[in-house]
């Protein structure tokens, strides 16, 4: 059921519509100048159900400061355990343990010069029996050593290529150092 009302155009340009056929359940609850009338309760809620932007704003920045942390603490546990890693190889392969004839060797040299034998003593044309016996320890000696040295010269061009590229650790390089000495 609706009717049509007549409008007016008032000569500021503004128009009225007459009320004749309205709905008789509606509620004008304008005031004179046109405005609607609006009790502080209504305006309370309107306000309280709407979220403020800023909230949104905030909350994800926490997510996104709380993201990038937990990223963070996962790189730097990953870097810890490559450096750990690092840092435990040494130089197994170049921590060489000399045979038992080095030993057998500084024996009979502490025996001989209990004897009496000095180094560098001449004894002229007939080797004396100290002079034999540290001759025959110290060729038992070089003969043991071979195996050891031939691995430090086969290992020796990588070594000191991956060391001239830092792909060696310190460790690692004092290693081979020591046992090439």
């Amino acid at each position: 059921m609706s009717t049509t009302g007549e409008a007016t155009v008032n000569p500021d340009g503004s128009t009225t519509f007459d009320d004749a056929g309205a709905d008789a359940n509606f509620d004008n609850t304008t005031d004179g100048s046109g405005i609607p009338n609006m009790d502080e309760e209504t305006t309370a809620e309107e306000i309280i159900k709407g979220t403020d932007p800023a909230l949104y704003l905030a909350i994800a920045v926490v997510c996104f400061a709380v993201i990038f942390v937990f990223i963070q603490i996962r790189k730097k546990r990953k870097s810890d355990e490559i450096d750990s890693f690092f840092s435990n190889l040494d130089g197994d392969k170049f921590n060489l343990q000399l045979p038992g004839s080095v030993d057998d060797y500084y024996e009979a040299k502490e025996k001989c010069e209990k004897a009496g034998w000095e180094p560098g003593q001449s004894s002229g044309a007939q080797p004396s029996p100290h002079h034999r016996a540290l001759a025959q320890a110290l060729m038992k000696r070089c003969i043991d050593d071979i195996p050891i040295v031939t691995h430090i010269q086969r290992e020796s061009p990588g070594m000191n290529k991956l060391y001239s590229q830092s792909m060696c650790s310190v460790k690692q390089w004092k290693s081979y150092q020591a046992a090439e000495a």
